[in-house]
């Protein structure tokens, strides 16, 4: 049995990030992932890191800034967003937005059609106005993952990939151990972060995590004139123009899939990568005549009210559980830190976030998935 003081289950954004805080602080950590690192949605997202509905966004946008330094390797993070209404609808709610913004004492700017155009040099006259967050931002994804694995291996970590979890042995109320079916990784503590894999691995210590997994796809285009603002969302879309120029967006609908322990099945593109590209090219008319280069599908985990599930448990009382919800590459640079938080301090140094913890979900309906449609088609 190898030994380690902390042990992660799952190489995502999220447990690598939880790994790298940790690490700072002089704990011995363990990841282990079943493939390879952040080679699921971490590595592959449209990047965003606005989110400002979150008890975590202060400390996201207060480290987002300073991550390449920290972690003594690139991200490419870029700041500010730029949201593009395409309906009247939108506009309205996202001027709603704005205002609230304002009072929360956030720059944003109401940006007319011409002034969205002179912003984002791709956009048409087909829209009806855009709001420009000067807070937040967005980074690349696959660069930003192996920064967290790089620096927490800088700082004595280790990460063991191709080593799936198989389950955990426990004694007198706590995880002593984690087992693979290459070997068994002795622990004090344990951060179960594995993605779409969580509620099927919690289950076997007896906690509920009401999780649905949903496949979701992305496309890459060709490189497109390089823009003044990279991170542009609108028309139920959202990503970034990439260092290089192309353009890489997603968004639903969802495919609800059923995942175990062991991941999903496979995942080719369907014809949802059409109506991305259709989507896409009426959000950025001036870049329509780009091909589509490169498409993704992944699977991602999906709370009953859409908010992560960051908590540490009662019982085993070692063990902090997190599942981000579709939103962990934007927020781990605060979720990493507040997951080393409760599994040194118990309680998260720098926000209340209480409202992610698994209680909230102590009377949900057992036919929760069922009600909201949430069910893999026959």
């Amino acid at each position: 049995m190898s030994g380690a003081e902390v042990v992660i289950v799952g190489g995502g954004v999220t447990g690598l990030s939880a790994g790298w805080w940790l690490a700072r602080s002089g704990v011995k950590v363990t990841v282990v992932d079943k493939g390879i690192v952040g080679w699921e949605a971490s590595g592959r997202n449209g990047g965003g890191a606005s989110h400002y509905q979150s008890p975590l966004f202060e400390e996201e946008h207060r480290l987002w800034p300073q991550m390449d330094e920290l972690l003594g390797y690139p991200t490419e993070h870029r700041k500010e967003r730029i949201i593009i209404a395409m309906s009247e609808r939108q506009w309205e709610q996202y001027r709603f937005v704005a205002e609230r913004h304002r009072r929360l004492g956030h720059p944003v700017e109401v940006l007319d059609v011409k002034q969205v155009q002179d912003a984002v040099p791709l956009a048409g006259d087909n829209c009806f106005g855009g709001v420009h967050y000067r807070f937040g931002g967005h980074a690349n994804p696959q660069r930003t993952v192996q920064a967290y694995a790089w620096a927490l291996q800088d700082l004595g970590g280790t990460i063991v990939q191709h080593n799936a979890v198989t389950g955990f042995e426990t004694a007198s109320g706590k995880v002593t151990a984690v087992k693979t079916g290459a070997a068994s990784y002795g622990c004090d503590s344990v951060v179960v972060a594995a993605g779409p894999q969580t509620a099927a691995l919690m289950a076997q210590l007896g906690i509920a995590v009401p999780l649905a997994n949903a496949r979701a796809e992305m496309i890459i285009t060709e490189p497109a004139p390089m823009m003044p603002i990279g991170g542009v969302d609108g028309h139920k879309l959202y990503g970034r123009q990439t260092m290089r120029g192309n353009l890489a967006y997603g968004g639903g609908p969802h495919e609800w899939i059923d995942v175990d322990a062991t991941g999903p099945v496979a995942r080719p593109s369907t014809p949802l990568m059409r109506n991305l590209a259709s989507r896409l090219a009426e959000l950025l008319p001036k870049a329509a005549h780009l091909n589509v280069i490169r498409s993704w599908a992944g699977v991602i985990e999906n709370s009953p009210d859409g908010r992560p599930i960051i908590d540490r448990l009662t019982s085993p009382d070692n063990v902090v559980v997190a599942s981000m919800s579709g939103v962990g590459f934007g927020l781990s640079p605060a979720s990493g830190h507040a997951i080393r938080d409760l599994v040194l301090d118990g309680t998260c140094s720098f926000s209340d976030i209480g409202i992610l913890g698994l209680s909230r979900f102590a009377n949900l309906e057992p036919d929760w998935r069922e009600k909201r449609g949430w069910m893999p088609i026959s």
